[in-house]
């Protein structure tokens, strides 16, 4: 004889569906009344959109030069004016937006891959295996982001592929230590004993069972981390240790511009609002992301 499905105040059928609905219906409500989340999503997505279809919205090549035009204002030819080559400063801001969030979301991406994987091994095994883990990321932490870039690009050299590199080698100690302390936690609860009484593998509990739920942290962690790595990204362009000119690029156009300052300030001022306002879009949609994925914050 089959059990009775529970039921909700309501009487209606409480199934998976309907749970994992409901969550999610929980989840945009609550990301919803955040105001400034909703203004950095809107960012976001607006210069995402800005950057897919730069080609269709470039007004000149972005990297063609016109000294007859050089270190010219904003005018109804050149929307933001041109650089000290005649370059068109919007062309390349659109074609630099390409290069400068691929930078924060694959090194993010790549970072993220490789701490949780080991945040979740020390977490779940501990002993030793946790100790020489967690050494190793204290050791990393030690040194100051953008020193630790300044380095790994020093021995690979100047590329936006090294750049990557550089900027998701820092990210996977961050990511480690949150995914450790998630993994410590949901370890512990019942549901995990009784999988592993079961006689489930190790692979299985720590990738069915226990990934899933620790998500949120690693979100949030991930949507923080891309507008640090855009400000290291960029100020490797600035330091000439990123991405090789005549590549269209945030940091890179604003140490071409430095030369110009009382010249021509819009040089740096238009890269410069960009990287600002770009920054300021995933700090805000980060923390309502937190705010909405965080179960203590709930009333």
């Amino acid at each position: 004889m089959s059990q009775p499905q529970p039921q909700t105040t309501t009487g209606v059928p409480v199934t998976f569906d309907n749970t994992k609905a409901l969550r999610w219906r929980t989840f945009y409500k609550r990301l919803a009344k955040n105001k400034a989340a909703l203004a950095g999503t809107f960012i976001i997505i607006l210069v995402i959109i800005l950057g897919i279809f730069a080609p269709l919205l470039a007004t000149h090549d972005p990297n063609t030069p016109n000294v007859m035009n050089k270190l010219q204002g904003p005018s109804a030819e050149h929307y933001l004016g041109t650089d000290e080559m005649g370059r068109d400063i919007f062309s390349r801001l659109l074609f630099g937006t390409r290069v400068s969030l691929g930078i924060g979301f694959v090194s993010t991406l790549l970072g993220a891959i490789v701490g949780v994987t080991l945040g979740i091994v020390a977490g779940y095994y501990g002993r030793w295996v946790d100790s020489l883990i967690m050494r190793i990321c204290d050791i990393l932490l030690a040194f100051p982001g953008i020193l630790l870039a300044l380095a790994i690009v020093s021995v690979l050299g100047a590329s936006t592929r090294n750049v990557i590199i550089a900027v998701a080698f820092y990210a996977i100690p961050s990511f480690a230590r949150i995914v450790r302390g998630s993994t410590l936690s949901v370890k512990k609860l019942e549901y995990v004993d009784a999988i592993r009484a079961m006689g489930s593998r190790d692979g299985r509990i720590i990738f069915r069972h226990i990934l899933p739920n620790i998500m949120s942290p690693i979100i949030v962690q991930a949507t923080l981390y891309i507008a640090s790595a855009i400000i290291t990204a960029s100020a490797l362009s600035f330091l000439g240790m990123g991405t090789r000119p005549p590549t269209a690029e945030w940091g890179a156009m604003l140490s071409q511009g430095r030369a110009y300052l009382a010249q021509a300030p819009h040089i740096t001022l238009f890269p410069g609002l960009v990287i600002l306002l770009v920054v300021i879009g995933f700090n805000l949609m980060g923390d309502g992301l937190r705010d909405a994925l965080d179960p203590k914050s709930r009333k």
